[in-house]
């Protein structure tokens, strides 16, 4: 009799490790346990579900539970589980459910403000694939005309274009001057800049106060700044892990918030592991464990925990804190530590902006802004932020392998890059940027 895993969230962290594991060891009993609706979806691409350039949510799921089935997993939905002890999983409905190995896969929760009206019809949160189906549900049922949305960071921007593809206004409100806070002011106005060029009103330094009946729309929403109507407000100001079951029951809990692991994605507790958003990864450049919530790291997490329950041991070696979203016609992506954050690791941060083209002069430009970060001391590259209308995110992959490997901002000034002159100037931004950064040390 093979032993019991049970994986407490469906998500792609939850959903990896249980195929990883039963493709390892066949002999484990394998079952999911889903506190919504669906079981392995992809989170990243909601905002043009909504949008409607996604037509079909079925098009978000990866495995339906019948297919988990069919491969030996077994798939509870609808399970919300509120305890843990003695090797027994408790479940809402008074289930309970034994395990020899235990995965925690509890993802995200949304960070809701403490203001009236915030439970009123018509205001959400996007965190999985059921709110994005009620949020697109709403807007065709009301015939929205107009959101509200409370938040700049990239959720929202998506967000923003995605409803502009719907024919659908949006307004901004965010507490900063400026969207996206991990980019510097220089890019991120790059950022707004092509927010009004497509209609998106953007409130900058705004505090939402309340939402309430609105006059104009079905909402308003109240700030410091005014007021705004909207037949949907989305609260986009963030996610915290959602480790709330695993810190009532004792594990360690890192200084992130999240739930505190091992290279082999390993908890406090015995026989118990966690992966994906709830949990801390090794951040390379700041040699510090962080919580950042992207897919692409729960998947990995994901695999390398099922191939540890499976008997193939194998680490999960960390992140660099590599990020990217599309804005309208702008590529922006950024990756390893902002100034602030290399303070606060230790380093010294020296940093400049380098603007330029994506291509070689004489084929045309397209506008592209390249900043990078290093140790005064080391040189070593600390991080990478880049705008522009293409060849973005192929230069920040380029510079996360950088800093992956621990280049510093010398070699990276004579990196041997693919040229050609449809993608690059001979001596590409990269290397400009790099060699400029180098002068000034």
């Amino acid at each position: 009799m093979g032993k019991n895993l049970v994986i407490i969230g469906g998500g792609a962290g939850g959903a990896s490790t249980a195929a990883e594991a039963k493709r390892d060891d066949p002999s484990l009993n394998v079952i999911i346990l889903q506190m919504g609706k669906f079981v392995s979806y992809a989170s990243c691409p909601t905002p043009y579900y909504i949008g409607d350039l996604i037509k079909d949510e079925n098009k978000l799921i990866a495995r339906t539970p019948a297919k988990f089935n069919e491969d030996g997993i077994g798939v509870q939905l609808n399970a919300e589980v509120i305890n843990i002890k003695e090797n027994i999983v408790e479940i809402k409905d008074r289930r309970q459910v034994p395990y020899d190995i235990l995965v925690m896969a509890t993802g995200t929760s949304a960070i809701v403000p403490n203001m009236p009206g915030i439970d009123l019809p018509g205001v959400f949160s996007l965190r999985n694939l059921e709110d994005a189906i009620h949020i697109k549900t709403w807007l065709r049922e009301k015939n929205a005309k107009r959101v509200i949305i409370i938040g700049g960071g990239f959720i929202g921007l998506e967000m923003s274009e995605a409803l502009h593809a719907a024919g659908i206004k949006t307004t901004i409100i965010h507490k900063d001057a400026m969207p996206a806070n991990r980019w510097d002011a220089a890019l991120s106005s790059i950022m707004l800049e092509e927010l009004q060029t497509h209609g998106v009103e953007f409130v900058a330094n705004a505090t939402a106060q309340a939402i309430e009946k609105g006059t104009t729309a079905l909402l308003r929403v109240t700030t410091d700044k005014g007021a705004w109507d909207g037949d949907l407000v989305l609260l986009a100001i963030g996610v915290r892990p959602d480790a709330q079951l695993a810190k009532s029951i004792g594990f360690n809990i890192g200084k992130t918030g999240a739930i505190a692991v091992n290279f082999a994605q390993q908890t406090s507790m015995e026989n118990v592991y966690a992966v994906g958003d709830c949990c801390e990864s090794w951040h390379r450049v700041s040699r510090r464990w962080a919580n950042i919530q992207l897919g692409d790291i729960a998947n990995k997490q994901g695999r390398v925990a099922g191939r540890n329950i499976g008997g193939r041991p194998l680490t999960f070696d960390g992140i660099v804190g590599a990020q990217s979203f599309r804005l309208f016609n702008l590529e922006c992506a950024a990756t390893g530590l902002s100034e602030n954050e290399a303070l606060a690791a230790g380093y010294a941060p020296v940093s400049n902006i380098t603007w330029g083209s994506a291509m070689a002069p004489a084929p045309g430009m397209r506008k592209i802004g390249l900043k990078l970060i290093a140790d005064k001391s080391s040189g070593k590259l600390l991080g990478a932020q880049a705008v522009g209308v293409a060849g973005v995110v192929g230069r920040i992959n380029a510079l996360s392998v950088a800093l992956w490997a621990g280049l510093n901002i010398d070699e990276i000034g004579y990196l041997d890059l693919a040229y050609a002159p449809p993608f690059s100037a001979a001596w590409d931004i990269i290397h400009n940027s790099a060699q400029a950064l180098r002068r000034m040390i």
